[in-house]
């Protein structure tokens, strides 16, 4: 130990006098540093861009899923409160930084209106609008503009008219950049989620179908968005605006041994006996006789009934319960926990239905939705149908089920064990959800109830967007739980702290405009009034 404490302060004072003897040199400039002006590689920053697309929040079994009432805490030490105080919003900044350089760089390697061009404005209305949907306002048209340190803040209008452009303009370069010989091959190695040049298409153009869902409560009252127009144009004509056909067109985050599931990379694997399946998603699936069920959660076991498969042994908590009485009461067994075979089966998310982002699933309820509203004339009420029966076989298959045929499921405890097996009944659950093509009101709930189940566990917050937009599925509201006066749901977050500590005047005139000088999270903002 001597030796080492001796050989320590030896090669210490040899660094000191190095430095000391080498002071004419630069210690300002780092010769290997890469000056603004530098070529960097597309496929490095593409690389970046697909890496850290996703918000952790929105990761499985983080703070979203509270939000969307699929997961409800029942010991605030491990999975915290299940309370809705929103608090000032993340950013999405770091997209755009990105977005702006592939651009910048692409039109130096590659040209200005290449595919990287296109996929960059991608990026630029992803980043935009994920941040407008949360809180209203944003800078847009100066951001990522040096020039412009404060920048001006953009209406939620102007932000969501801006974005549908560069998402029209991307899909419009990849039908001049492509050409079809080369539509099925691989985008760019750098390309974290390895799609092809068509399945980026794709994607942009299955985004665009979701900005334009979500812009129904403006629809009739914003001519110049030309909202349904869009809306028939993309699924009219998918020769020039192809949009996802199936699963494999997904875009998914696959967890590995290094980039762990979450509920292992946060160390909370051993408490699966702490969440509680939601209310709110089992009373749809249990009514309707949902296979899905038995995949999702475990059967209580405080109940005199012992098939496992009895769909009455599947009981969801609710959120606005206070947090006390839940701890309590779990314990008893009278709340179905998750099914551990299948999330807690392997650290990689393999047993578990794949993280989406973006997904076919969605996009047939969306489509089913459009032509529900009557946004695609030429469409009738059998194609809304065709669409939400896609929907539900589409999710049936990233549950590993095939909606077409029976199957034998192993019926998971709180602690993985196989507590009993079932065959499922699909017949029945498929005419439990028959579509009703005689009633739109009807039919539309049924959407949407089936567009919420397929968001379980997967992206991000368009479950709780999808009901704040429609009061659809019925949220649970009012309760203790929920921590807000009178039990109230959020309609927005508060603005991230770093605009409002370093854009102070643009900030405080957004929240004049918008809410009359004071920020308030029961408001809503233009897009859902």
């Amino acid at each position: 130990m001597k030796n080492i404490k001796f050989n320590f302060i030896i090669t210490s004072l040899v660094l000191i006098f190095s430095v000391s003897s080498c002071q004419k040199g630069d210690l300002i400039n780092d010769p290997n540093a890469v000056n603004s002006n530098a070529l960097v590689p597309v496929s490095l920053i593409l690389n970046h861009l697909t890496a850290t697309f996703i918000r952790t929040e929105e990761f499985p079994f983080g703070t979203v899923n509270k939000t969307n009432q699929f997961q409800v805490s029942n010991y605030d030490k491990y999975w915290g409160t299940n309370e809705y105080n929103y608090s000032y919003s993340t950013h999405s900044y770091d997209i755009l930084k990105y977005a702006v350089q592939l651009e910048v760089q692409a039109a130096t390697q590659v040209g200005p209106n290449s595919k990287y061009a296109a996929v960059a404005k991608f990026f630029r209305a992803y980043s935009a609008i994920w941040l407008a949907q949360r809180v209203g306002d944003i800078p847009m048209t100066q951001a990522g503009d040096p020039s412009f340190i404060t920048p001006a803040f953009d209406t939620q209008h102007d932000v969501y008219k801006n974005s549908l452009k560069l998402l029209e303009d991307a899909n419009a370069i990849f039908n001049t950049a492509i050409a079809p010989a080369t539509q099925n091959t691989v985008f760019n190695t750098g390309d974290i989620f390895g799609f092809t040049n068509l399945q980026w298409q794709k994607l942009i153009n299955t985004y665009r179908l979701r900005v334009l869902l979500s812009l129904s409560k403006r629809a009739d009252d914003n001519a110049d968005l030309n909202v349904k127009t869009q809306f028939a144009t993309i699924v009219n004509n998918p020769a020039t605006n192809p949009i996802m056909t199936s699963n494999s067109d997904n875009m998914v985050y696959k967890f590995t041994a290094i980039t762990l599931y979450p509920i292992f990379a946060t160390g909370n694997s051993s408490y699966n006996n702490f969440m509680n399946v939601g209310k709110t998603v089992l009373d749809i699936t249990t009514a309707s006789k949902d296979p899905r069920t038995f995949l999702m959660a475990t059967p209580i076991t405080g109940t005199t009934a012992t098939n496992a498969g009895d769909f009455s042994r599947y009981v969801g908590a609710d959120p606005g319960t206070a947090l006390a009485t839940l701890q309590n009461t779990a314990a008893t067994g009278i709340y179905s926990f998750f099914n551990a075979k299948r999330y807690l089966g392997s650290n990689t998310g393999s047993t578990a239905e794949p993280f989406i982002f973006i997904g076919y699933p969605e996009l047939c309820f969306n489509i089913a939705e459009g032509i529900n509203r009557g946004w695609a004339p030429a469409l009738a009420a059998t194609d809304a149908k065709s669409y939400y029966d896609k929907g539900i076989a589409a999710s049936f298959a990233n549950f590993g089920l095939n909606v077409a045929t029976n199957s034998s499921v192993n019926i998971s405890d709180v602690g993985g064990a196989t507590v009993g097996t079932t065959t499922t009944d699909n017949a029945t659950f498929l005419a439990n959800v028959a579509y009703n093509t005689a009633t739109p009101a009807t039919a539309l709930t049924q959407i949407l109830s089936q567009k919420y189940v397929a968001f379980f566990m997967n992206s991000g917050y368009e479950a709780f967007f999808n009901y704040r937009r429609t009061g659809l599925p019925n949220f649970s509201k009012g309760g203790v739980g929920i921590g807000t006066a009178g039990g109230a749901l959020p309609r927005r977050w508060l603005y991230p702290l770093a605009e409002i500590n370093n854009n102070s005047a643009n900030y405080k005139a957004a929240i004049s405009s918008q809410f009359g000088g004071s920020e308030d999270i029961f408001k809503d903002t233009w897009l859902t009034k």
